[in-house]
């Protein structure tokens, strides 16, 4: 089974997720960053997952582009779609709800809000000041939840079997 898993990454957060699925689902995956690589036909590829991080409440433009430039040939492959960011429970729900059309939503296998960071590293002036003002953050701080990417990694990889409801 070949899977593309394209990702748009600001500060290395939702790339590094990218990077952890990639490893876990093991061979025959394909990573593409949506803001410097070149997509491959989406056709070629049996599984696509989708990750993007969420900044002032918006996930990346790249992502809602590519989301909505596809919408008609995602649906008709297993799909995941995952969000980075630093919002728990309702409120990180509810920017996954806003990241992506209602159809991949309803369509995907797996779905899940995988954590975030504040990387100060990686960060510019103006950013550094807006986390510190609205986060109350004032260091690199990473809530990068591994045992959602395990879960979302185990989704993706169930067999839908229709004998088993035989039974």
């Amino acid at each position: 089974m070949k899977t593309l898993i394209a990702y748009m990454s600001t500060h290395g957060c939702t790339e590094k997720t990218a990077i952890e699925i990639k490893e876990k689902l093991g061979d025959n995956v394909t990573l593409v960053n949506l803001k410097k690589d070149k997509i491959p036909l989406i056709t070629e590829f049996d599984q696509v997952i989708i990750g993007g991080s969420i900044h002032a409440g918006q996930i990346q433009k790249r992502v809602k582009e590519f989301c909505s430039k596809n919408l008609d040939i995602l649906i008709t492959r297993d799909l995941g779609l995952y969000i980075c960011c630093m919002e728990e429970g309702e409120k990180g729900y509810e920017q996954f709800q806003n990241a992506f059309p209602d159809e991949l939503i309803n369509h995907a296998k797996s779905t899940a809000v995988l954590g975030g960071e504040f990387d100060f590293n990686r960060m510019n002036f103006i950013e550094k000041l807006v986390i510190k003002k609205v986060a109350k953050v004032n260091e690199s701080v990473s809530k990068i939840n591994h045992n959602s990417i395990d879960k979302f990694v185990e989704n993706m990889q169930k067999i839908f079997n229709p004998f088993l409801f035989l039974a």
